[in-house]
């Protein structure tokens, strides 16, 4: 059976290619249980993709609690439903299904791929549901995860990108929910009964937003959702999260022995669903999110060799998510580097790109958007973003045209309206350390 799985998915994937692409409609309803349920048909492979997303990330975990969200999510394959570890692991097996979840900031889900006959189909929605509304969080499991993510916070703490991406987070968000780290502190205020009341409070039926692709009707779709959901508590949304304040600009520079200096920028960008979106996402493309033809890879990597690659993106969130540009250098370089990305950032928001700039990243944009779906499970990726965040049913039908209307006015304006220099935080880690010095050797360990 599970070959089988491997054969579908591998055929969808050769299938679906770009030229066959066309924007699936998708059907939208409320079930039973009160979830929101988003739906593509596709009966060109017998196969289902289905995922659950709830508003359960770790921004909604407690201030003292940061890394409450993804233990509750992962401790789920722990036990559920009297079914401990290893027992949960056969039953998922038995099914040929893949069963696997994942957490962000703003949302926890649990995902669920299966060949769409009725025996093998049920019995894994049937185990997905066990899973979601049953967790056992065993104590013995709690404290071995626990000690895990100690260790594993201990080891990454010793490198310089992951010093420097922590504390960027703090200095573009300051105290607001995305801008809070793991801590030692943090995972210790996490137990087995914080857990079982974060589970409780936000793994429900109202907050669940469920989706599905595949060879299914809409009448059995609408069967799975219930299922999925019909156990969970009623529960309610939790309230929208807070808006960002913008930082002040800031440099800070922290000591470590790497060779190489780490230096990230970073600010509040753009949420989900914002009036900018298209235009922001096209003039980043342009400024440093197209590898090695962007602006910023030209002028830091090509024209002065300080740094093998820089980028840059947006990341939309429910309310405004990270700006961030990011690159390493030589630390004797790095005063240099970090003098040429602001310059190339303050020409940018200014006097925007040129035409041939514009036009080539409109076509780069359009002509590789075919690409992003070319699978039921890529399909599905974008089903439940426009599900979570309530955009418009017709997003992806819409969304090569909205790239056709942008023009250099609308991209200069929109970036001098929502990047300043006067709210860019920048932190510098590393780059004192020998020029032939391993980067991460020789850091304190706290």
């Amino acid at each position: 059976m599970t070959n089988a799985l491997f054969r579908c998915a591998t055929l969808c994937t050769a299938l679906l290619t770009p030229a066959a692409w066309a924007a699936p409609e998708i059907k939208h309803w409320t079930a039973d249980t009160e979830a929101q349920v988003y739906f593509v048909q596709s009966d060109a492979l017998p196969m289902l993709d289905v995922r659950i997303d709830f508003a359960a990330g770790e921004a909604y975990a407690p201030e003292d609690q940061a890394g409450l969200a993804s233990l509750v999510q992962g401790l789920i394959f722990t036990g559920a439903d009297g079914l401990d570890e290893q027992a949960l692991a056969e039953a998922i097996a038995d099914t040929g299904a893949q069963i696997n979840g994942g957490t962000e900031a703003d949302r926890a889900w649990l995902t669920v791929r299966t060949l769409s006959s009725a025996e093998e189909r049920d019995a894994a929605i049937k185990l997905a549901a066990r899973m979601l509304a049953q967790p056992d969080y065993p104590e013995a499991a709690v404290q071995r995860e626990l000690q895990r993510a100690a260790a594993a916070l201990r080891e990454s703490l010793t490198r310089p990108a992951t010093l420097a991406e922590r504390r960027i987070v703090e200095l573009s968000f300051g105290d607001h929910p995305y801008g809070r780290n793991v801590s030692f502190d943090s995972l210790n205020a996490v137990s087995r009964e914080t857990l079982v009341n974060f589970h409780h409070h936000h793994y429900t039926a109202r907050n669940a937003t469920v989706s599905l692709v595949g060879d299914v009707s809409q009448a059995e779709a609408e069967r799975i959702a219930n299922m999925l959901t019909r156990n969970l508590p009623a529960g309610e949304a939790p309230a929208p999260l807070p808006s960002p304040t913008l930082p002040a600009a800031h440099v800070e520079r922290i000591p470590h022995p790497s060779s190489q200096a780490h230096i990230l920028a970073g600010m509040p960008g753009i949420e989900r669903e914002d009036p900018d979106y298209f235009a922001l996402l096209l003039g980043n493309h342009i400024l440093g999110g197209n590898g090695l033809v962007s602006r910023l890879s030209n002028e830091v990597r090509d024209q002065r060799g300080l740094a093998y690659s820089v980028y840059s993106y947006f990341a939309p969130r429910a309310v405004a998510g990270p700006f961030r540009i990011g690159l390493q250098t030589r630390g004797s370089q790095a005063e240099t580097a970090l003098d040429v990305m602001r310059d190339v950032l303050a020409d940018f928001i200014h006097n925007g790109p040129t035409e041939e700039e514009l036009e080539a990243a409109r076509s780069n944009l359009i002509n590789g958007f075919g690409l992003r779906l070319d699978s039921n499970a890529k399909i599905l990726g974008y089903i439940a973003m426009i599900g979570f965040y309530g955009l418009p049913l017709d997003w992806l039908d819409t969304y090569t045209d909205h790239l056709e209307t942008i023009d250099v006015a609308t991209i200069r304006d929109a970036f001098s309206r929502r990047i300043k220099l006067e709210n860019l935080a920048v932190v510098m880690v590393g780059g004192s350390g020998d020029e032939g010095a391993n980067a991460d050797e020789g850091a304190e360990k706290p």
